[in-house]
């Protein structure tokens, strides 16, 4: 054998195993453009089916256009003298729905814009906190200066007119009305406004202030005006809390916060009339509060305490009879000071006041807020306060002695 015959083995065996490679190589390379060709007609098919969509859509929209507009010319040709109106809405815009624009009865109709074109709705406002940061604390009081009432309103610009306040950055945890009884005291009344109005705008409180007015010279009767002023409040206002407050008594210290609490709060507990103490355990005359259920399960105050002294000790009676106690604040903070005055004509001590005190168990569920009688002659509203001026009546006569 020649040297010539494996050379020529060993060619034919490259060319052919060369041959496979490029056929290989073929078949690989047809595969992949049926793939790619695949999906492109994949994604043909995709574009169309969701150009379609679309597209019949819009024709069904511009359809009910049509239609409603032809309509509306039918309409007038028939009704000379009715307007009507007519509005293209463009579906582009961010989330709009062609369901947001039709009718059920297939005309187009203005719905709400869109929440992206809404004016933003403000912030709630956060509640009030518990002890406000804008308090002094001890105040300086007097009484030596001239006072009038437009130097109180001057000083008071942000108080709205029948003496209404609410703190315009916070949510108040209480809605309170202040009652005075009151008659021939407008001297006191001017200072009593210049201390508590500031007072009051620190303490973050949202409050009206009450002024009854018992009309006529009959006997005065101050548990009486308070159930009026309780009834008449009730009528002005959505209050949840009431201050019951003697127009001649200011307080000296502004942490002795006037909103109500879990019990009855007696917050007139040192006055400078008594040494700044408290004269006896079950005081609680002056200046009191109780919310609107505390009020309705004493069934508010007795109306047969004509003249002076009693009533607050019937109050008292009425609180503690029905399981709740009273709550006061700390000595330091309770002090007031008493504008000083000569006692009133027709307020004289009440002689039966100490037997009316020892029943107050057997009269407190007839005797009270569901047995008031009373007739409001004035209801003005004033720059600083409302006035109440009201007729409640004689005091029976009294028994005769013998």
């Amino acid at each position: 054998m020649s040297v010539a015959a494996p050379r020529q083995r060993c060619r034919g065996w490259r060319s052919s195993s060369s041959a496979m490679t490029r056929l290989m190589l073929g078949r690989t390379l047809e595969r992949i453009c049926k793939g790619v060709l695949l999906l492109c007609l994949l994604h043909f098919l995709i574009m169309m089916i969701l150009y379609f969509d679309v597209y019949s859509q819009r024709f069904d929209l511009f359809s009910r256009f049509n239609n409603g507009r032809n309509g509306s010319r039918n309409n007038v040709s028939g009704a000379a003298g009715s307007a009507h109106h007519y509005y293209y809405y463009n579906l582009s815009r961010p989330n709009a729905t062609l369901a947001s624009y039709l009718a059920p009865g297939e005309q187009l109709v203005p719905t709400v814009q869109p929440e992206t074109n809404q004016t933003p709705l403000p912030k709630p406002l956060p509640p009030c906190p518990e002890i406000p940061p804008g308090l002094v604390g001890r105040l300086l009081i007097e009484f030596g200066s001239q006072m009038t009432m437009e130097r109180v309103q001057k000083e008071n610009p942000n108080v709205t007119e029948g003496g209404r306040y609410t703190p315009p950055d916070c949510r108040p945890r209480w809605k309170v009305a202040i009652i005075i009884p009151f008659r021939h005291r407008e001297n006191h009344l001017k200072y009593w406004l210049h201390y508590l109005h500031p007072i009051l705008r620190r303490q973050k409180i949202d409050y009206g202030i009450y002024i009854i007015n018992q009309l006529g010279e009959e006997t005065f009767n101050r548990a009486k005006l308070l159930n009026v002023g309780y009834t008449e409040a009730m009528k002005d206002g959505e209050y949840d809390c009431f201050i019951f407050s003697d127009v001649d008594l200011i307080p000296m210290d502004d942490r002795n916060l006037y909103h109500c609490y879990d019990q009855p709060r007696h917050f007139a507990i040192a006055m400078d009339k008594f040494g700044f103490r408290l004269p006896y355990a079950g005081y609680f005359g002056g200046v009191s509060g109780l919310s609107k259920k505390q009020f309705l399960k004493i069934n508010g105050f007795p109306n047969e305490y004509w003249g002076w002294g009693g009533e607050d000790d019937d109050i008292y009676n009425r609180i503690t009879l029905n399981g709740m106690k009273v709550s006061r604040p700390d000595v330091r903070i309770g002090r007031y000071r008493m504008i000083k005055h000569e006692r009133d004509k027709h307020n004289e001590p009440n002689p039966q006041r100490f037997n009316k005190i020892q029943n107050t168990k057997n009269t407190m569920k007839k005797d009270g807020i569901s047995s008031l009688t009373y007739r409001v002659i004035q209801f003005k509203r004033y720059a600083l306060y409302t006035n109440i001026s009201v007729e409640i009546g004689k005091p029976p006569p009294r028994p005769i002695k013998g």
